[in-house]
């Protein structure tokens, strides 16, 4: 007689109890180790690391510490319980096995026609932290096998509110796989709205640090997202997880050499995001190095050696072509003079050694000397000059920009110093390219670069020299490229991005979306991206749409929203930009509580009001979208806001509410099918 079922699930609360239980001895016993160094360094890197552990050990009672077990058939009969991370008992027997480990691969991959020696895969529900479910998939059975899991979709589906969570109980095989790629392969993965990519990205990091730790805490691990805004929508993953380490960025930070007053004009912006800068910046900072016209003379004690004007030019010459940074040849070209006179000093019956050869190098004439043929170059001085000198430009620019576009470079108005320049986004990635090519930029160990498709050449140059010898996953939807030097293709970007061998994947299962979301929106992608496999729901839920025509859009929203806002779940009021201040005091005249997403206290509000562009990325269960003809109409160009258009339709996990009182985009009048 089979075991009831209400004493198994309490034996695996049990489990829980017993296993939370041990988790706070493990933070306990790190808590009391005591650290004593004499030196100050290492007392203070013991401290941090204790610091760390603590950290990683923290317990959220409302967060599952497992979700899955796995009952292993002979020789072993073992059984494991799958979680967040590792848990052991006193005697370090393991109560609780990381997701990350080997041992825990057939609880994603394991199928009845595959089943990795595993006879039962257990899944478990939760409300609030509390377990109030489990279900057994036998994978020994002949039986035709039910390819959906209550629990699994009740996880999928389960309304949320505040920041991205972590899908550790939900990660499907296709995505197991990209998480769980080798340290050395960079991804590209092409994700459809829906299909978990930024997920899967966040936790590939996750497991990299886990199974590479030694080698990416040196190297470092960095994630870069579209906005701050974004970055505060999954900053709890990676903590989550346990993993502290991975720093977070957007690509304006990260270029951010200099104060950035807001982007330029959009031509402007897409002519200094294009490649051939690249190639401009070169020359520019190569010809400051100058060929010698007179001799070196160094005079040292009654001596004056002196290294002729051919020589001279020939250890320049050989330093522009021996591939070095700029700032490397400069660091390079006193010792080489200085060695020189080592060998005139030789040849004289000297014998002098490395620190004569020190001296000399460091000597006023053999830096003056140097400094004339191979000056120091500031990049934002630099751009600086190029953009308020037509000659210097044209001279540069020759054969690779055209007269027009070099007049559309030219500033109009000269400010008085680069100190006082009005800097773009686009300006900051051409100084900060400039910067490379004096000194190499510090490679880590792994980049998770996210909507990858908005990045123009120049700026996916600056992301790719910060991994030049690292690994990346690359992550993006060509369909929702909305900027207007957004990529063509993945091949392109990886090109710029200096990873040509990467391997990409497509996710096109749809976890998130609903099927009637999705369906409705990939009306679109014919004409913003043809070449792309239509996204597919997998949920059984088809979930709510509703396409309505009313007098006052904006007035509908709010009475929409405050319906909605009864429902379980976060809620998403997305409009054009235009109608962010009308919106705002819409519901402020209503009472209704809000925040407005890119105000710094956006997180954790229940409704949102999300100004399109600030959209991509981002979930609701719940979405009120306004004006998609507004939207469109707010980009420069048709194709680019109907892919802005795309994102904000997708944004709905459970309910989607179409208002609008202008004309509908064409492309979304046909009737939609029953």
């Amino acid at each position: 007689m089979p075991p009831d079922t209400s004493d198994i699930l309490q034996a695996e609360k049990d489990y829980l109890k017993t296993s939370r239980a041990a988790l706070a001895v493990m933070r306990e016993k790190t808590g009391a180790l005591e650290v004593h160094s004499a030196d100050r360094v290492n007392q203070e890197y013991l401290q941090a690391a204790i610091w760390r552990r603590m950290k990683e050990l923290e317990d959220d009672p409302d967060v599952p510490l497992f979700f899955g077990r796995l009952d292993y058939l002979e020789p072993t009969d073992e059984t494991f319980h799958i979680g967040r991370r590792h848990v052991n008992d006193d005697q370090g027997e393991p109560l609780v096995v990381d997701w990350r480990a080997d041992i825990s691969v057939p609880f994603y991959r394991a199928s009845r026609t595959e089943p990795m020696g595993v006879g039962v895969r257990r899944r478990f529900g939760f409300t609030h932290g509390e377990m109030t479910a489990f279900e057994d998939e036998d994978l020994t059975s002949s039986a035709p096998a039910d390819e959906h899991s209550d629990i699994l979709d009740a996880e999928i589906e389960r309304p949320r509110s505040g920041p991205m969570r972590d899908i550790v109980a939900t990660i499907q095989p296709e995505q197991d796989v990209i998480v769980r790629a080798g340290v050395d392969d960079t991804i590209c993965v092409q994700g459809a709205p829906g299909t978990g990519k930024t997920a899967v990205g966040l936790h590939r990091a996750a497991y990299l640090l886990y199974a590479y730790r030694d080698q990416l805490s040196r190297a470092g691990v960095l994630v870069v997202g579209p906005n701050a805004s974004f970055l505060r929508y999954i900053g709890d993953v990676l903590p989550a997880l346990g993993e502290i380490e991975a720093k977070q960025t957007t690509v304006e930070e990260l270029v951010a050499r200099v104060r950035v007053a807001g982007p330029g004009p959009a031509a402007v912006d897409v002519l200094k995001g294009d490649a051939r800068m690249a190639a401009v910046l070169h020359r520019a900072v190569w010809s400051q190095v100058r060929m010698p016209t007179e001799a070196l003379v160094v005079p040292r004690g009654s001596h004056r050696w002196r290294v002729p004007t051919y020589q001279a030019e020939e250890l320049v010459t050989e330093l522009q072509t021996r591939g070095v940074r700029y700032g490397a040849g400069r660091s390079m070209l006193p010792q080489r003079l200085a060695h020189a006179v080592l060998l005139r000093m030789e040849a004289a019956g000297d014998s002098p050694d490395d620190r004569v050869q020190d001296s000399v190098a460091r000597s006023r004439p053999v830096k003056q000397y140097a400094e004339a043929l191979w000056p120091a170059v500031d990049p934002a001085k630099l751009l600086f000059r190029l953009f308020t000198d037509p000659e210097l430009l044209a001279e540069h620019a020759d054969g690779l920009l055209t007269a027009e576009e070099q007049a559309l470079l030219i500033w109009d108005k000269v400010p008085r110093s680069a100190g006082a320049a009005k800097w773009s986004v686009a300006d900051a990635t051409l100084i900060d390219e400039i910067a490379d090519l004096v000194d190499r930029t510090p490679s880590l160990g792994h980049v998770v670069l996210d909507e990858a498709q908005d990045l123009s050449a120049m700026q996916l140059r600056a992301v790719g020299r910060r991994c030049s010898t690292g690994s990346m996953t690359v992550l993006g939807d060509i369909a929702q490229g909305t900027t207007p030097w957004a990529t063509p293709s993945w091949d392109e970007a990886l090109k710029h991005l200096g990873k040509t061998g990467a391997h990409t994947e497509e996710l096109t299962a749809g976890f998130r979306v609903p099927g009637q979301v999705i369906e409705y929106a990939a009306r679109l992608l014919p004409l913003i991206a043809p070449h792309l496999t239509p996204p597919t729901a997998v949920r059984r839920a088809r979930g709510e749409l509703a396409i309505d025509r009313v007098p006052d859009s904006l007035a509908a929203a709010v009475t929409t929203v405050d319906e909605v806002s009864a429902r379980l779940g976060s809620i998403g009021l997305i409009v054009p930009d235009a109608l962010v201040a009308a919106t705002r005091k819409a519901l402020q005249d209503k009472g209704i509580a809000f925040s407005v997403l890119g105000d710094e206290d956006d997180a954790d509000a229940h409704l949102d009001v999300v100004p399109a562009s600030l959209a991509k990325g981002l979930e609701f269960d719940h979405v009120v979208l306004v004006e998609p003809a507004g939207i469109v109409a707010g980009e420069a160009d048709e194709r680019t806001g109907l892919r802005r258009l795309y994102v904000c339709l997708t944004r709905a996990v459970t309910s989607l509410a179409v208002l609008h009182t202008e004309d509908l985009p064409e492309v979304l009048e046909a009737p939609r099918a029953v």
